[in-house]
C-alpha cells in the first residue's frame, strides 16, 4: 500500500541528491526547513494520503449532488478535509502572519504529489482556494486581506476561479458578464460563469469567487475587463457572515472524469442582489487574474504527473505480480513456467517510458518549485528577476508538456494491466480519465504552446530562454566529463543545439507573412521543447547516480557495476537512473530530431487546407 502513490525513494533523490533542498535552510526565510524537517514534512503528507485521502478516490468516482442549489460531495471528504486543514497543508508555502507555514515550495510539491495522486478531484478544491488566497494576498487591500485571507489559508472559507462564459471560454474577453458601480463603492455583478470546478460545495461555510466582469462603459475586449471578489455569503466588517449573495448553482457538468470535483454554472445577480468589490485596478482583470493562472497552470502540471506516476506505481506493481505467458528464451520447452509479465520485453518498454516520464516530471516540477524559492530568497533585483524570467520560461512547459505526457502514461497504465485496465476493477481506468482535463482547463495545450513561441521564446529578445537553454548546456557538460555519460551528453548536446536553431527559426517565422504556418507548428515545439527539457532532467540525474554508484560498486566497469546492482539496493537504484537516461536519449530522442526537421519545413498543409476540404 505504501507504494501505490509515488516513489519515496526518488522523492528523497530529487529533493537531497538532485536538488539539494536543504540547502535554502541556510537562508533565514527558511531556516527551519533543514532536512530532518523536510524528510519529517514528506512523511506526513504520505501517511494522510495513502491512510486517509486514498481510500476516498474510488467513491470519488460516484460523483456530487446538486439538491436545492447546494452541492453535496461524498460524504466521507469531510472527515478527510477535516484532517487536512488540521494539518495546515493548504498553506504550506504562505506568510505565517496570514496562518501559512512559510515553507519552500520545493517541498511543498513533494507533499502535494501524494495529496493529488491520492485524489485528484478532492484536492482540486484546495488549489483554487490557495490560488484564490494569493491572489488577494499580492492585489488586495488592507481590509480584503484581513477579512479574507487566514479564513481561506486555513480552509475555513474555500475559493474558486470565475472566468469562463458560454461564448468566452478561451476567449475571455469576450464575456458578458457586467459590474455596475453602487453609491458606496462597491459593485453589482450580474452574469453566468460555467465550468466552475468546486463552485458550489457544502465543506465549507463560505465560498470566495474571484470573478471577471466588465465595468459598465468600460472598453470592449480584454483591456475593458476588471477583477471582483464575490464571496457567497456577504462578509461583515468584522469578518462575520452577512446575507446570502445572490450566487447560485444552477447546475453541475456530468463529466469524463474528476467527478468528485463539483464542477458548477454559476448565476450571479439572478435577482438583482450579487455584491462585489474591485480588486486591483479597474480594467486592470486580466493581469491581476494571470497571477493566479500561472500557478494554477503550474499546478495543472503537478496534477497530471500526481496521477501519472500513480499510474505508473500501479501498473509496476501489477506487471510484477501478474503471471501470463512464457518467457521468450524458453522457446518451445511446454514445461516452461509462466512468467511475471514484466519479463516480456514489450511490457518493460511501456514500463520504461512510464518511468522516463514519470521520473522526468518530477525533477521538472521540483525544479520549478526550487526557481520559485531561489527569487524568493534573492539577494538583489538582478538575481530575482533571472529567477522569475526562468520560472516563466517553465511555466507552458510544465502545464502543456507534462499534462500531454501525464496522459500518455496514465495509457500506458492501462495498456499493461490488458483488459483488466479498461474496467473499474482497477484503480488505472479512473486515473487515465481523470487526467484527460488536465491538457484543456487553465489554458489549453494549444494555448500553452502559442504562449511558448509568442511571448516565453521571445521576451526580453531571447534572454531568458537563451540562458535556460545555457542551464541545460551546463549539465551536458559535467556529464562528459563522466566517461559513462559521454555518448548520452553528446546526443542531448545534439539535439540542444538543434532546438536552438528551430527556436531561432520560429521567432522569425512567427513574425513574418508565414505567422500562420508558425502557429500551425506552436505545439509541436512545445512537444520537442519538452522532451529534450526531459532529456536535460533525467541526464542531470545521472550525472548525480553514476558517481554514487561506480563509489559503491568500487569500480567503473559496467559489469562489476550490474553485478552490484543485482544485490544492492542503492546501486539498483542509481543503475535504473542510468538506464532510464540512457533509455530517454537513445530511444525517444532520435524521433524527437524528426520532429525538429519537421518544425523546420513549416509545411503549410494545415492552413492551406479549404475549410470545406476537410469533409461535409
Amino acid at each position: 500500500m505504501a507504494q501505490l502513490i509515488a516513489d519515496r525513494r526518488d522523492v528523497d533523490f530529487v529533493l537531497h541528491e538532485q536538488l539539494e533542498v536543504e540547502k535554502l535552510a541556510a537562508h533565514e526565510k527558511f531556516e527551519e526547513f533543514n532536512k530532518k524537517t523536510v524528510d519529517m514534512i514528506v512523511s506526513e503528507a504520505r501517511n494522510l494520503a495513502i491512510k486517509e485521502i486514498l481510500p476516498t478516490q474510488t467513491v470519488s468516482d460516484k460523483g456530487c449532488v446538486l439538491e436545492s442549489g447546494t452541492v453535496k460531495v461524498p460524504e466521507e471528504f469531510h472527515r478527510v478535509f477535516k484532517l487536512y486543514k488540521e494539518g495546515e497543508w493548504l498553506g504550506m508555502i504562505d506568510d505565517p502572519k496570514w496562518g501559512g507555514q512559510g515553507m519552500p515550495k520545493t517541498v511543498s510539491l513533494a507533499a502535494n504529489e501524494y495529496f493529488y495522486g491520492a485524489n485528484p478531484a478532492f484536492m482540486l478544491y484546495h488549489g483554487l482556494t490557495h490560488g484564490a488566497a494569493k491572489m488577494i494576498e499580492s492585489l488586495g487591500t488592507d481590509q480584503q486581506k484581513n477579512l479574507y485571507l487566514k479564513k481561506l489559508y486555513s480552509g475555513q472559507w474555500s475559493g474558486t476561479m470565475l472566468l469562463t462564459e458560454a461564448n468566452a471560454g478561451s476567449d475571455v474577453g469576450a464575456l458578458e458578464s457586467t459590474a455596475k458601480l453602487n453609491p458606496d463603492g462597491t459593485y453589482s455583478i450580474t452574469g453566468t460563469k460555467i465550468f466552475i470546478s468546486g463552485g458550489e460545495h457544502n465543506m465549507v461555510e463560505n465560498i470566495i469567487h474571484p470573478v471577471l466582469a466588465r465595468i459598465e462603459g468600460a472598453p470592449k475586449g480584454t483591456p475593458g475587463i476588471s477583477l471582483f471578489l464575490v464571496p457567497k455569503y456577504r462578509v461583515n466588517a468584522d469578518g462575520t457572515l452577512g446575507e446570502f449573495n445572490d450566487v447560485i448553482c444552477t447546475g453541475i457538468e456530468e463529466k469524463m472524469g474528476l467527478h468528485g470535483n463539483s464542477t458548477c454554472t454559476l448565476t450571479l445577480g439572478g435577482k438583482g442582489n450579487c455584491i462585489g468589490t474591485l480588486i486591483g485596478e479597474k480594467n486592470k482583470g486580466m493581469r491581476a487574474m494571470f497571477l493566479m493562472m500561472n500557478e494554477a497552470r503550474q499546478l495543472v502540471g503537478l496534477q497530471g504527473f500526481a496521477v501519472a506516476t500513480a499510474s505508473y506505481i500501479y501498473a509496476l506493481n501489477y506487471a510484477r505480480e501478474r503471471v501470463q505467458g512464457k518467457h521468450l528464451l524458453a522457446g518451445k520447452d511446454a514445461d516452461a513456467p509462466s512468467v511475471p509479465i514484466i519479463q516480456h520485453p514489450d511490457v518493460r518498454r511501456q514500463l520504461m517510458i512510464m518511468k522516463a516520464y514519470v521520473e522526468g516530471m518530477r525533477s521538472l516540477i521540483y525544479f520549478g518549485g526550487l526557481t520559485h524559492d531561489m527569487e524568493a530568497i534573492a539577494a538583489n533585483e538582478a538575481e530575482k528577476e533571472k529567477y522569475a524570467d526562468l520560472t516563466a520560461i517553465l511555466t507552458p512547459i510544465i502545464k502543456g508538456y507534462i499534462t500531454d505526457k501525464a496522459l500518455e502514461v496514465t495509457s500506458h497504465g492501462v495498456q499493461v494491466y490488458g483488459g483488466y485496465g479498461y474496467t473499474k476493477d482497477f484503480p488505472v481506468e479512473q486515473l487515465m480519465r481523470d487526467c484527460r482535463i488536465f491538457m484543456i482547463y487553465e489554458g489549453t495545450n494549444g494555448i500553452q504552446a502559442m504562449d511558448l513561441l509568442g511571448r516565453k521564446m521571445g521576451m526580453k529578445k531571447g534572454k531568458p530562454f537563451i540562458d535556460f537553454l545555457g542551464l541545460m548546456q551546463k549539465t551536458i557538460a559535467e556529464a562528459k566529463k563522466i566517461d559513462a555519460l559521454k555518448d548520452l551528453a553528446q546526443q542531448l548536446e545534439s539535439a540542444a543545439n538543434r532546438l536552438s536553431e528551430i527556436a531561432i527559426h520560429m521567432a522569425k517565422t512567427s513574425i513574418s507573412d508565414n505567422i500562420l504556418n508558425a502557429y500551425a507548428f506552436a505545439h509541436p515545439l512545445l512537444e520537442v521543447t519538452g522532451d529534450i527539457t526531459m532529456a536535460w532532467m533525467l541526464l542531470w540525474r545521472s550525472t548525480v547516480a553514476c558517481p554514487k554508484l561506480q563509489k559503491i560498486a568500487g569500480s567503473s566497469d559496467p559489469k562489476l557495476i550490474r553485478e552490484k546492482a543485482e544485490t544492492n539496493k542503492d546501486a539498483a537504484y542509481y543503475y535504473g537512473q542510468l538506464k532510464t537516461a540512457e533509455f530517454f536519449i537513445s530511444s525517444l530522442i532520435p524521433v524527437t530530431m524528426g520532429k525538429l526537421n519537421a518544425i523546420a519545413g513549416t509545411n503549410g498543409a494545415a492552413v492551406e487546407i479549404l475549410d470545406a476540404s476537410f469533409g461535409s
